[in-house]
């Protein structure tokens, strides 16, 4: 009896599983987890497995080191109970079929969302009963057995038995067939936790039963209904392999899309008609999804060879069960005979989706590629199958407006409702379509400009704002004058507070203008504020005359005004930058680079040369060996000083950039002409073959149309042991040391300073050399004269590096004054975000927060918490340029936008900005210097504005190469442009816009002006 008693047990334990899910349903019940705030100790990460690979969950704590250190930390996090955090098993919960990322904008509302799998079931119901029914013929018949409640779906323990036995008899015949014994849950563990998704060992089978045991009382010991969830689970999530042109495949409904073209409501629909009589047309469309849903059933046991080179044996494989179906009474026999001849068809080329325009998406990829460098996750694929929720820092409503109308602007009847046509905007006959039009807007936040906007209506990947070195125009004399104010701030510092018989006393050469303006000022108004001293700069008087010829970058240089009427005219610094004046800003430049010209190591030399000549020829016949010694004893100690310290400033713009980093910083900084690359590459690469001269020169110079004749010239002529060091510098318009170190970390690029400084001890010496021969004083003073300026203008990029421009060096000509050097919206719009919050640098925030893995014991959540900002500019200056910056939209090149916007009661709110037009050219000299051909690469025009005291950004519109010689528009098309944005803008701007926006009356301060000796004199 007690034998007979265990047995009953026994049996009944193996159809009922009653001991099972008591036990398991316990242990399952202190399985809990909630969130908490701050980091969590009761947190544990699954290590592998592809479900928590792809997901991201086995790696937010590499997520967690690299946001902490980007200024990111954790607010929230998810706490385990013991018994969740010590279960020797991946953290069972109830996980979710489907998951991707999110990006929300300021209100919460959806700017993207990518989901994997995208084709899923909702529920059990939504699953049409035939496929139901046809899965567990299949793979699982007892799952949904009712008469057995509690029974553990994770055993089937006539399966388990055949497959025992089955694989012992492959000990005595390798070829017997062993097939598997999982069930439909086991399985779900497999390929969603066990390593690369496979059984490995007899171990790890056992440890996929006791997740699949435990994982289905999750909620009771009765599991009827995590039994019906196993059968959403898999068919949602089933692997199907991977696919060129999508990706990893998952689940039914994305693999009958990618295999079969087969939309997921289409096949759905089809196959719930069922066992109904259907017209004979119907049947066959019926019959050839069933058929196809079939094969992807059976082609999971081995879908990489069952779904490309074993079709066949998938095809005979189908068609068998299609036959123990209908033998089944599972499909009837009229769908058994449709079926049958129809022959299974799987796409094998690659998939092409229709994914939505470049245009539309541009702000949400740009915020994808961003959290791509934050994860260091390499592809944005991947990336889109994280489960991560991101908030960001965009105004959704906003950003689609300013899409939209950028993208109609590109229609002709876009453009003319835009008022883009008109004088200095786009012609009659102009086709807008070949314009590119960018925006961007951020609001300035308590403690980080928060991006609200960035669109453009380029309808490829390239990013306009950040991606390009532009010819932005006039932009740069925003640059400019900051720096002019900036000097004028460490003149007032140096000389504000000194005595009239001390300033009387201090030397400064004749030709350094602006030392020579602050000395006669602090003198005349001694202790003055810093504000006086700037307002009393602004008021400084520059000639528009155009017919003086300036000597800078390496030859004489004429510059026009964009206005005729401004030839003739006198103006103050104020009104050149309101009414964008190049002469007044070119004359401004020439000031600003001698100030640094007599501050730079090259000026002590000049003046030590200069004395020591002149005594040289004061002095007797028989002292001239004496005087060669003092002079040359002089020349290398000064060299060698001097050589020092500029060396150590291009060792700290080079140190760590790699050899093409390096040589691009090189190409930035000189003119792209065939004679200055060739001589950049050669001083490089001196021993470099012909072949890799051409390729060089082909890459950089793509418009130039040089033969190989004229290659081989140039290759012959700039050889290394053509001219020496100093003549390369000079040629190329580069400091000497600094074309010398470069190659010199190329071949060396593990060298410390100190060893840079060792090696470079002859260089140093030759580099200064040849200012102390006098034998040709033309040909020395135009040398002395390239040398500072380039020294000069080495300074002049510290200065606008410091304050967000985007490249290492400028072209070293006053004509950078007028965008020479180029420049990027987004470092204009940073530029303006530094005068918007007072000489602040700020961070920028385009992530608030980062949530992953909500709703999982993993949840982790993450807020932006940025460093603070850095002053780079004294308040005192950023309210001089910003009253400028007003200036110029009240009543000069930007009044187009004057009372533009307005607050919700109707006050207007102030604008300011600068414009910018760039006319970018391809240039081609003759040997005497004679211009053999120019041609437009490309147009742009730019205006960066502040509205009010809190947003600020910028628009640009750009046309290329071969259009860009067929438009003649300037900034003016910008300012239009951004007038025709209010409407888009206006909501945004009114709701967030403080009282301080709003527009009072400006005052001018009283400065009266009186001329003495020609010089301007502001009191």
């Amino acid at each position: 009896m007690l034998t007979c008693g265990i047995g009953w047990i026994i049996v009944s334990e193996l159809h009922s599983s009653r001991f099972q899910a008591r036990y398991f349903s316990d242990i399952a019940s202190r399985l809990k987890f909630n969130q908490e705030n701050g980091i969590s100790s009761a947190i544990r990460f699954p290590k592998n497995g592809p479900y928590d690979e792809r997901l991201g969950y086995s790696k937010i704590p590499e997520y967690t080191k690299r946001l902490t250190a980007h200024g990111f930390a954790v607010s929230e996090q998810a706490r385990m109970s013991p018994t969740l955090f010590n279960l020797q098993l991946p953290p069972i919960y109830p996980e979710k079929d489907q998951a991707g990322l999110d990006l929300l904008d300021s209100k919460q509302q959806s700017l993207y969302s990518a989901r994997s799998p995208e084709r899923v079931y909702a529920n059990f119901d939504a699953i049409p009963k035939l496929l139901t029914d046809t899965l567990l013929f299949i793979e699982d018949k007892e799952l949904l057995d009712t008469r057995y409640p509690t029974r553990n779906p994770a055993v089937n323990w006539s399966r388990l038995d055949r497959a025992v036995f089955d694989h012992a008899m492959r000990a005595f015949n390798p070829s017997h067939d062993a097939p598997g014994a999982s069930t439909l849950a086991t399985q779900i563990e497999k390929y969603r936790h066990s390593p690369e998704g496979r059984t490995t060992s007899a171990k790890e089978k056992l440890l996929q039963m006791e997740s699949a045991s435990i994982r289905a009382y999750m909620y009771g010991e009765n599991n009827m209904l995590n039994r019906r969830q196993t059968v959403v689970a898999y068919l949602n999530t089933v692997p199907l392999t991977a696919k060129a042109g999508y990706g990893e495949i998952n689940g039914l409904g994305d693999g009958m899309w990618v295999w079969y073209g087969r939309g997921f409501t289409e096949f759905n629909d089809l196959l719930k008609s069922g066992k109904k009589e259907v017209r004979r047309e119907q049947l066959r469309r019926m019959a050839e999804t069933y058929k196809q849903a079939l094969s992807l059933m059976i082609a999971q046991r081995r879908p990489s060879y069952y779904l490309r080179e074993g079709a066949p044996s998938l095809m005979q494989m189908t068609n068998n069960h299609l036959r123990l179906l209908c033998a089944s009474g599972i499909i009837s026999p009229a769908l058994q005979n449709a079926a049958l001849p129809l022959t299974l068809r799987l796409n094998q080329g690659p998939v092409t989706e229709q994914v939505a325009s470049f245009v539309s998406r541009k702000a949400s990829t740009l915020l994808r590629t961003d959290l791509s460098s934050l994860l260091r996750i390499p592809r944005l694929y991947d990336l889109d199958r994280v489960d991560l929720t991101v908030n960001t820092t965009l105004d959704g409503n906003t950003q689609r407006a300013v899409t939209a109308m950028l993208r109609q602007m590109r229609e002709p009847t876009g453009a003319k409702a835009a008022e883009l046509y008109g004088h200095n905007m786009l012609s009659a006959g102009d086709n807008p379509g070949r314009l590119s039009y960018s925006f961007t807007l951020f609001e300035r936040g308590a403690d980080a400009n928060l991006l609200r906007v960035q669109t453009d209506n380029l309808d490829q990947p390239f990013d306009i704002n950040n991606g390009a070195r532009l010819n932005l125009g006039s932009t740069a004399k925003l640059r400019t004058l900051i720096t002019y104010l900036e000097i004028i701030t460490q003149l007032h510092k140096s000389y504000s507070a000194m005595s009239k018989d001390d300033l009387g006393k201090v030397q400064v050469d004749r030709h350094d203008v602006l030392s020579n303006w602050a000395l006669e000022y602090f003198a005349e108004n001694p202790h003055c504020s810093l504000s006086d001293a700037l307002e009393a700069a602004m008021v400084r008087t520059y000639s528009g005359n155009p017919s003086e010829a300036f000597f800078t970058g390496g030859g004489l240089q004429k510059f026009e005004n964009f206005l005729p009427e401004e030839n003739g005219r006198i103006m103050t610094v104020r009104e050149g930058f309101q009414q964008s004046v190049n002469l007044v800003f070119v004359r401004l430049m020439r000031d600003i680079v001698r100030y640094y010209e007599f501050k730079t190591p090259s000026a002590s030399i000049q003046r030590l040369a200069d004395a020591i000549s002149s005594d040289a020829t004061t002095q007797s016949e028989p002292s001239e060996a004496s005087t060669n010694s003092v002079r040359q004893a002089a020349l290398s100690r000064f060299a060698d000083k001097e050589g020092r310290e500029f060396l150590v400033q291009f060792y700290k713009k080079y140190k760590g950039k790699t050899d093409d980093e390096a040589e691009q910083i090189l190409i930035d900084g000189v003119r792209a002409q065939p004679k200055r690359l060739s001589i950049l590459f050669r001083s490089l690469e001196p021993d470099a073959d012909f072949q890799h001269f051409t390729a060089f020169m082909r890459e950089h110079l793509p418009e130039a149309k040089l033969s190989e004749q004229n290659l081989k010239t140039l290759y012959d002529k700039f050889g290394v042991d053509k001219y020496s060091l100093n003549d390369r510098g000079y040629l190329a318009g580069i400091h000497p040391l600094e074309l010398w170190l470069v190659s010199y970390l190329r071949h060396n690029p593990k060298a410390k300073l100190s060893q840079a400084v060792e090696a470079s001890r002859d260089q140093r010496q030759e580099v200064y050399a040849w200012l102390f021969k006098t034998h040709n004083k033309k040909t020395q003073e135009s040398r002395i004269n390239q040398m500072l300026e380039l020294e000069a203008f080495q300074e002049i990029a510290v200065d606008w590096h410091h304050l967000g421009y985007p490249f290492e060096s400028l072209t070293p000509s006053y004509a950078s004054a007028l965008g020479a050097s180029g420049d990027r919206p987004a470092a204009l719009a940073e530029l303006m975000g530094i005068i918007v919050n007072k000489g602040m640098l700020m961070p920028v925030r385009k992530l608030q927060s980062l949530l992953f893995a909500q709703g999982t014991p993993y949840e982790t959540h993450f807020v932006h918490t940025p460093a603070a900002g850095v002053r780079v500019l004294p308040e005192e200056v950023t309210e001089i340029v910003h009253r400028a910056l007003i200036g110029v939209v009240q009543d000069g090149t930007g009044v187009r936008l004057k009372n533009g916007f307005t607050q919700k009661d109707g006050r207007v709110i102030e604008i300011g900005g600068k414009t910018g037009t760039g006319d970018q050219r391809f240039v081609t000299y003759a040997p005497n210097g004679s211009l053999i051909e120019s041609r437009a690469v490309n147009r742009s025009a730019t205006f960066v504005f502040a509205i009010g005291d809190r947003f600020f950004g910028t628009v640009t519109a750009y046309v290329h190469e071969p259009y860009a010689a067929d438009y003649e528009f300037t900034s003016s098309l910008t300012v239009q442009l951004l007038k025709s944005l209010i409407p888009a803008l206006q909501p945004i701007v009114a709701q967030s816009s403080d009282a301080n926006s709003v527009q009072k009356p400006r005052q001018n301060p009283l400065i009266n002006v009186k001329f003495e000796d020609g010089k301007n004199v502001a009191r």
